[in-house]
């Protein structure tokens, strides 16, 4: 068991990885006041802030422009900077939540609840709708327990995943983290809420996470499958309990704040082996897929790929007036050179060997074959050597951490603007050539560059589009605000919706999935949060 606090310099300077640090400005501007809630009066809020001081202390509330500077802070587009929230207030405690969610009710003062907010393709801290108070529960950063035996552990949701790997490793327990690509800033429990993936075999995150404890919008604290028996020592090793299975309605949604969570860890094999598979042409695609797919169905390859285009691995470590000069578009020719020069394929598929020195080597002459008939090079670490987008994905697929894909926002100059658009379809090659077509379309007619890569599920892929844009440019931001909604609405005219969006898009995207659904959860919202004070406006849902 580990306690470990952050000091408040650490929360809110360096240690959130500011706009400043990477050279960028701050998305919504602070300069002018942000809107309260509607329904809410100036009285209103300052009874409810001065009540949160109350129960956290002065330092800990951020209510003037200025102290609440550091959350508005976003990368996604937002031309018309309805995204910027009133306030933050840092509880410690699961029972300073319940004390803030009663003081929300009481002052009807709707509160946007953050684990570390570090989605920065999908909006960082920034709320949804106007007029919320960012409950930004960093302060709730302990390692509760880790069970070396079962593989698990429970974690308060203010973890960082570079915490747990400094937790493991300091305490040589042989247990793997499962990591999204900017692992160390970023929470288990916020990314497994958000229902992200990793590159491992426990990449699904929510399908390893076992347990959670909940501050629901009436204050209660509710613990989900058998931690709500008195006494069960499985909370963390059987994920079911008794009756309804509840605890997705807690994922992407606003119906209480997660203040505990447990997850399953994977145990460090014997053996790991990562590969590359490099293809040469951008119509390769329909290829990689039906050679991977049968792969992942039958477990032969156990890790969620990443099928990368040559565009986005050289937007991690590039610029774009690399490339090609300023001004003139990003084709398909100067992108194969650099590809080339970099060691390279216009695709580059990454996956990895997990298990005994038997099995790897029973199992690599299966999948070399099947992979090299679909016309790809089939490369390890020793071919690849120092090759730094090798090192970044081979890093990945072992629980391992970096920050490279930051450099992203780099992509078009200082201004760095990032949202990624990321809609599903099932695995099958046909359905990615159709999308990789319309992408290219959409994305070219707005001026941008079509980067995007491939997350190869069990029997799904999600298409990873990443929208990079000049944020400190007016007009180009507005562009991408309207490119990224006909992304979601011609995706979704073909039946491929976002698994996850960000703040700018959250409405639209419930849309593409219907008002029935979207009813049946407005229904379950006012029966829990009458008041309507937890995140209104996540995943679309008042």
């Amino acid at each position: 068991m580990t306690d470990i606090n952050m000091d408040r310099r650490g929360l809110l300077g360096a240690g959130i990885l500011g706009a400043a640090s990477l050279g960028l400005g701050t998305g919504a501007s602070a300069k002018n006041p942000a809107p309260l809630a509607p329904h809410m009066s100036k009285a209103d809020f300052a009874g409810a802030m001065k009540a949160f001081r109350a129960v956290v202390g002065n330092e800990w509330v951020f209510g003037d422009e200025d102290s609440v500077a550091p959350y508005t802070k976003v990368y996604v587009p937002d031309p018309t900077h309805r995204h910027v929230p009133v306030g933050a207030v840092c509880p410690e405690t699961v029972e300073q939540v319940q004390e803030i969610v009663r003081i929300a009710n009481t002052y009807k003062q709707p509160l946007w609840t953050v684990s570390t907010g570090k989605n920065m393709g999908y909006g960082m801290t920034a709320p949804a709708t106007p007029g919320q108070v960012v409950l930004d529960l960093k302060r709730m950063n302990r390692i509760l327990e880790v069970d070396a035996d079962l593989g698990t552990c429970l974690l308060e949701p203010g973890v960082t995943y570079q915490q747990l790997k400094d937790y493991l490793v300091e305490n040589n327990i042989p247990l793997w983290i499962d990591v999204p690509t900017v692992g160390p800033i970023a929470s288990p429990v916020g990314n497994t809420l958000d229902r992200g993936v990793g590159y491992t075999p426990y990449g699904e995150h929510f399908m390893f996470q076992c347990g959670m404890e909940v501050v629901l919008a009436d204050g209660q604290v509710m613990r989900t499958g058998m931690g709500s028996v008195k006494g069960s020592t499985a909370w963390q090793a059987f994920k079911w309990g008794y009756g309804p299975y509840i605890d997705g309605l807690f994922t992407q949604s606003n119906l209480g704040v997660v203040t505990k969570m447990g997850l399953w860890l994977m145990p460090k094999p014997p053996v790991y082996k990562p590969f590359m598979v490099r293809h040469a042409e951008m119509a390769d695609v329909p290829r990689i897929i039906e050679a991977m797919r049968p792969l992942r169905v039958s477990n032969l390859v156990a890790n969620c790929n990443l099928m990368m285009s040559a565009s986005y691995q050289l937007a991690m470590f590039k610029r774009r007036n690399e490339i090609v000069p300023d001004g003139m578009p990003l084709d398909e020719a100067s992108i194969k050179k650099a590809a080339k020069a970099n060691g390279l394929g216009m695709w580059n598929t990454y996956f990895a060997l997990y298990g005994t020195e038997q099995t790897v080597a029973g199992v690599e002459p299966i999948i070399r074959a099947s992979l090299t008939a679909s016309g790809g090079e089939v490369l390890t670490a020793a071919e690849m050597g120092d090759n730094p987008w090798f090192h970044h994905h081979s890093t990945l697929m072992e629980g391992g951490l970096n920050l490279d894909e930051i450099g992203l926002l780099r992509w078009r100059g200082a201004g760095g603007g990032l949202a990624w658009f990321a809609p599903v379809a099932a695995a099958r090659g046909v359905e990615a050539e159709r999308q990789t077509a319309l992408a290219k379309e959409i994305v070219e007619k707005h001026g941008f560059d079509y980067t995007a890569a491939y997350a190869i599920g069990w029997r799904d892929l999600h298409h990873i589009i990443a929208l990079l844009f000049d944020k400190s440019d007016a007009e180009q931001e507005k562009k991408a605000d309207a490119c990224y909604r006909e992304l979601v609405t011609r995706f979704g005219a073909q039946g491929w919706a976002s698994y996850r969006t960000g703040v700018n898009s959250m409405d639209l995207v419930a849309q593409q999935y219907g008002a029935v659904n979207r009813e049946f959860n407005a229904k379950i919202k006012h029966a829990l949060d009458p008041n309507g004070i937890l995140a209104p406006g996540k995943s679309g849902i008042i």
